[in-house]
């Protein structure tokens, strides 16, 4: 394979749920508008916004299974992603269900049973996957101080999501873009500017702490929190949402944009992706993510 962007973490499926309107009430009924079931996870939606951005990919992770395999290893079948490294196991597979609606989404599914098997189900990362790339993604679910021990051992500068500020993934990182439902659940008791300093503190890389539709931070050590207010477009679904993020800020690493257009770029690509439903079936491509960009002079 020619240069790549290694991802390692969640690669399932999803049955999405779309409603012709608001979420439902208790006892009460939701119409559904459309439905799919499509790749999925942090890594398996990063991975199909990438791959329509013009990235060559290398996948490791979570397992396939019964239920998800033709989904799966159809969908990358024909793209530029290597996924040799997703092994098959004789199981259902990871699936979450989502029901969605302009402004919500909920998601269903069966973490506990997952997470509380005796064998995992999911592999390392791969030690040579990650020595011959040019950069990497990696979610912090699965071995995150051996994905970050082996990018420091070969200098791969890697870019990651939603983890602590004391963590060692957190402090070797390129990247780390935080949601605000990550620290609203993991520090309720402290305010964004103490957990920003918190963060930057931590890490020579660029934090970026996502909002929603609202101004985001992002900054370095010793310095103040920039703001980038999220461009305004017309929103379908916002499952992916962060993940379309992570897929941005990935492509800024493996192109080494500068920490302002890594956040106006990623925010195109996540502010694109929410206008489409499923995004792994109708993902960003990168000239309408250029043309979102260039309507935007601020820093």
């Amino acid at each position: 394979m020619d240069k790549y962007v290694y991802m390692y973490g969640m690669v399932m499926s999803t049955e999405a749920f779309l409603l012709d309107g608001e979420f439902p009430k208790a006892d009460g009924y939701g119409e559904i508008k459309e439905k799919y079931h499509h790749v999925g996870g942090e890594t398996g939606t990063a991975a199909a916004v990438l791959l329509s951005l013009g990235c060559n990919l290398k996948l490791g992770g979570s397992h396939i299974g019964n239920a998800n395999r033709d989904i799966i290893r159809g969908y990358f079948s024909d793209k530029h992603a290597d996924i040799s490294e997703l092994l098959d196991e004789d199981f259902d597979g990871i699936i979450d269900y989502v029901i969605i609606d302009r402004n919500t989404r909920t998601c269903f599914g069966e973490w506990s049973k997952h997470f509380g098997r005796e064998k995992p189900f999911y592999e390392p990362p791969s030690e040579d996957s990650i020595k011959n790339a040019e950069c990497c993604g990696i979610d912090p679910f699965f071995y995150p101080e051996i994905s970050s021990e082996l990018c420091c051992k070969y200098n791969k500068p890697y870019a990651t999501i939603d983890c602590a500020y004391d963590s060692d993934i957190h402090k070797h990182c390129a990247i780390n873009a935080i949601s605000h439902q990550y620290l609203e659940c993991t520090y309720p008791d402290k305010s964004l500017e103490k957990l920003f300093t918190l963060y930057t503190d931590n890490t020579d890389g660029l934090v970026i702490f996502t909002m929603g539709e609202k101004e985001l931070l992002y900054g370095r050590r010793g310095q103040p929190p920039k703001r980038f207010k999220p461009y305004s477009l017309d929103i379908t679904s916002t499952l992916g949402a962060g993940d379309s993020f992570k897929a941005g800020t990935i492509y800024a690493l493996y192109n080494r944009m500068s920490d302002d257009d890594t956040v106006k770029f990623a925010s195109a690509v996540a502010g694109i992706a929410c206008t489409k439903f499923p995004i792994p079936l109708k993902p960003p491509v990168l000239s309408e993510v250029k043309a979102l960009t260039e309507t935007r002079n601020d820093k």
